[in-house]
């Protein structure tokens, strides 16, 4: 029988596999690494989570029934929060649009407008509503007129970034032919980019609706009002049934706004 050479393989292709083969462990190994100090860093214990678990099992048992007596407040702390969201998510969507198209790369009127704006929007993103509706606690005081400040500087931030990269994902053919009409840059805007991109826009906004509503509810940890203060006065007082009750009003009043805005998307398509 006839022995059949081995294949071989050129030198390239082999020098190929080494290197690609080494850069896959340089990865796993840096990402052990990564892992392990942030491990450290964030200082998990398994241990104090199995210890606990039993007393969190024992909070769930306390906390039924539910508290009823106090729904008339609990639910016009719910509408607060709602309040909350809207104004906040209403303004930034205001303050969002001269911003948004200052920093689309394809519409802007120039680049000395575009970088000094997309720092700005980072800017506002980078700190959260959280941090924002503390500042304003300290500024005009408790209550739910900071949580829907602290709301709107953020949301604004992150609103004009994603409508900006909205804009500059729509085809440049209904701008170009506006253009070559001799239609000033207004009309440009309001006649050939709005119509394109107003769906998008709508849908971002919308979903900026329902993450501020949930975000929403733990402002109420720094003052800001809303459910989110009730929530915490209930753990500080260990009321677990009113607690559960909060709780439960939560999750309703999220899931029908999260449904109804995802109707409403759906509407756009």
């Amino acid at each position: 029988m006839t022995a059949v050479p081995a294949r071989e393989y050129p030198e390239p292709e082999l020098g190929w596999l080494a290197a690609s083969r080494l850069r896959f462990v340089v990865t796993i190994v840096a990402l052990a690494a990564i892992y392990s100090v942030c491990w450290h860093l964030a200082k998990v214990d398994v241990g104090k989570l199995v210890t606990g678990l039993p007393r969190m099992a024992s909070w769930a048992a306390k906390s039924w029934p539910p508290a009823t007596d106090e729904l008339p407040v609990l639910f016009r702390r719910a509408a607060e929060t709602v309040a909350m969201a809207a104004l906040g998510t209403s303004g930034a969507a205001l303050l969002a649009l001269p911003l948004c198209v200052l920093a689309a790369r394809n519409v802007t009127p120039s680049m000395a407008l575009y970088y000094p704006t997309r720092w700005f929007l980072n800017m506002l993103r980078g700190i959260d509503s959280f941090v924002f509706a503390l500042l304003f606690v300290a500024a005009v005081g408790l209550g739910p007129f900071a949580g829907v400040l602290g709301i709107a500087f953020h949301t604004w931030g992150s609103t004009a970034k994603l409508w900006a990269e909205a804009i500059e994902n729509i085809p440049p053919g209904p701008l170009e032919a506006a253009a070559v009409t001799g239609a000033s840059r207004v009309k440009v805007l309001a006649f050939a980019l709005v119509p394109d991109v107003a769906p998008s826009l709508l849908s971002i906004g919308l979903f900026w609706w329902e993450f501020n509503v949930r975000a929403s509810t733990v402002l109420g940890v720094v003052g800001a009002g809303g459910i989110g203060q009730e929530l915490k006065n209930s753990m500080d007082l260990l009321d677990f049934p009113r607690l559960l009750t909060i709780i439960t009003i939560i999750l309703v009043m999220v899931t029908l706004i999260d449904h109804g805005s995802q109707w409403v998307r759906r509407r756009l398509e």
